[in-house]
């Protein structure tokens, strides 16, 4: 579990295919500032730009995990050297809840249709996808690239997908990879561990989940 407050952004260093065969899963090693893992172990969930990993190699600066086929197929931005990502450590019980409950667990992709800066502010708006477009709520929570962010507005679409507009202050993009954002890009999102409750038990609701 984790909180959605980024607390460092590492780089992915290396990416290596588990088996020879096509459509293998991947090691993927992440550069982390230093002291960073100090305290971190093998085992230890960490969650990578919104998506909670077991930490499979360790040192003193670095660490790997393997991410299957499936996870990349439902994921973004995982598998390529160089990249930026976001990382939390899993909370603990002394851990302060600054953002909201954060499972790891990325419920879709969605893609980037506006980044601009308003003010002093950026104004970020994901289309989401038919399936996940009900969990979004005026103030309520998301999740993209494991961030912990309040929803400013929704406009639904005919086609039952979503818009959901975020407002980005400066802080939050200078301490996460937000600030490489741009129109078309890919996002990992978590809709509210909440929201996906009530949905649950809303009649009808085993027949559209």
């Amino acid at each position: 579990m984790f909180t959605g407050l980024i607390t460092a952004v590492g780089r992915i260093s290396h990416v290596q295919t588990l088996q020879p065969d096509a459509g293998a899963g991947l090691r993927v090693t992440v550069q982390a500032p230093a002291d960073w893992l100090r305290g971190a172990g093998l085992g230890d969930s960490i969650c990578v730009s919104g998506a909670c990993m077991t930490v499979v190699e360790l040192g003193a600066e670095s660490f790997a995990f393997d991410v299957s086929a499936e996870s990349l197929a439902r994921t973004a931005g995982l598998d390529a050297p160089a990249t930026l990502v976001n990382l939390e450590q899993s909370l603990t019980l002394s851990t302060k809840l600054g953002g909201h409950l954060v499972t790891g667990h990325v419920d879709g992709v969605g893609r980037v249709e506006a980044f601009e800066p308003v003010g002093e502010s950026w104004h970020l708006a994901v289309r989401v996808p038919a399936e996940l477009a009900r969990f979004f709520a005026y103030k309520g929570s998301i999740a993209v690239n494991g961030v912990s962010l309040t929803v400013n507005r929704v406009d639904d679409a005919s086609d039952a997908s979503a818009t959901v507009h975020i407002n980005l202050i400066p802080h939050t993009l200078q301490h996460t990879n937000l600030h490489t954002l741009q129109a078309g890009r890919a996002v990992n999102l978590e809709v509210d561990l909440i929201a996906r409750y009530v949905a649950r038990m809303l009649p009808g609701a085993r027949d559209a989940t």
